[in-house]
């Protein structure tokens, strides 16, 4: 099938939106940056698009973060290439440098300019169910079978696509995004608060307890509260607390297949990887990264910058800016220490059979 695989270019026309082309001097200007290379290029030229180095043309604007690619640098035929000033003497001959500190946030500018988010749609789509006393601003944009429940409000701006559910009594800011089959209830979402497809927020979080005759289900009385700016990747799932609130702070950013528990309370601009769990009522400093695979036990705290590892198993609280890794979790340099003295011993153990190595 025509452009099934192998396509040369981002931003395939068909999934997303398109704007430009621009000249030099706007792409300046959005990227903070400033203009090097051979001075007898037209400044205005314009360019039409964003690709990488390897694959971009001369109307493309491209970007080097990172120093294991900069051989691709030296064999682009990228017209404009993000970058920082240690890689300017590698620019080739006809492309054009935007010198700036940030070169991946500068891409992220400039890529947003070429491709922005879809403009809203003002409306309440015919199919969508509306409960009693729910107020939508005009502006807000509600797709097809979205249900809203009673006394709900949507702020301007916001977008709910096609599915999802928002329970009774729901607060959402404004320019929020509420992706397909996502159920939000119990919560008070801020502004630009985005939650992707199928995340599930403010559900009964995992409390019992044990009574002679088996489990019996500790009512869940809190809710969730997600700040401003906080996105949610698809499919993760933030309880509600039992008797107090689940907080995600500002501009936190969970990813795909993340767990929080009930009454967690993240700081501001936190960052939980795909596949992490944290246990009820553990709380994070602002700026706290949690890796891949990583769990939590509950009723922990952990401090401020803290970095906690993939696969890391943390049982105890962790200092502010402490860098952690291993089951149970330890400083990364104790931990690798005693993965070499393992390595060591192993390679002394007997062989199996008898006899030493």
């Amino acid at each position: 099938m025509e452009g099934q695989v192998g396509a040369a270019l981002p931003g395939d026309g068909r999934f997303f939106e398109r704007s430009g082309p621009f000249p030099l001097q706007r792409l300046v200007e959005c990227a903070g940056a400033r203009i090097v290379g051979d001075e007898g290029i037209d400044a205005g030229r314009v360019y039409s698009g964003v690709a990488p180095l390897q694959s971009a043309g001369p109307r493309d604007v491209s970007f080097l973060d990172n120093r294991r690619y900069a051989p691709l640098l030296e064999q682009t035929r990228a017209g404009v290439v993000l970058l920082a000033p240690a890689f300017v003497d590698r620019l080739p001959k006809g492309t054009i440098g935007l010198v700036c500190q940030t070169p991946y946030l500068a891409w992220a500018r400039v890529a947003s300019l070429f491709h922005p988010v879809p403009a809203i749609v003002p409306g309440v789509h015919p199919t969508a169910l509306v409960g009693a006393d729910t107020v939508i601003d005009p502006s807000a944009q509600i797709g097809p079978f979205v249900v809203i429940g009673a006394g709900a409000r949507v702020g301007a701006e916001t977008r709910i696509d096609s599915h999802a559910v928002i329970g009774d009594g729901v607060r959402i800011g404004a320019r929020c995004r509420i992706g397909a089959q996502a159920c939000v209830s119990h919560a008070l979402l801020g502004d630009r608060v985005t939650l992707l497809a199928g995340v599930r927020v403010g559900q009964e979080g995992f409390g019992f307890a044990v009574g002679p005759d088996g489990f019996e289900t500790v009512p869940q009385l809190g809710r969730v509260i997600l700040e401003d700016g906080v996105e949610v990747g698809a499919n993760s799932t933030i309880d509600r607390g039992s008797s107090q609130d689940t907080v995600i702070g500002a501009g936190s950013r969970l990813d795909n297949l993340v767990q929080i528990g009930h009454n967690a309370r993240l700081g501001r601009c936190c960052i939980v990887v795909s596949q992490a769990g944290i246990s009820g009522s553990t709380e994070l400093g602002d700026f706290v990264t949690v890796a891949a695979q990583a769990g939590l036990i509950g009723h922990i705290r952990i401090g401020a910058k803290a970095r906690i590892g993939a696969q890391c198993g943390v049982m105890s609280d962790v200092d502010a800016g402490a860098d952690v890794i291993g089951s149970p979790a330890m400083p990364f340099r104790e931990f690798f220490r005693n993965v070499a003295v393992l390595r060591r011993l192993a390679k002394k153990a007997p062989r199996e059979g008898g006899g030493e190595a």
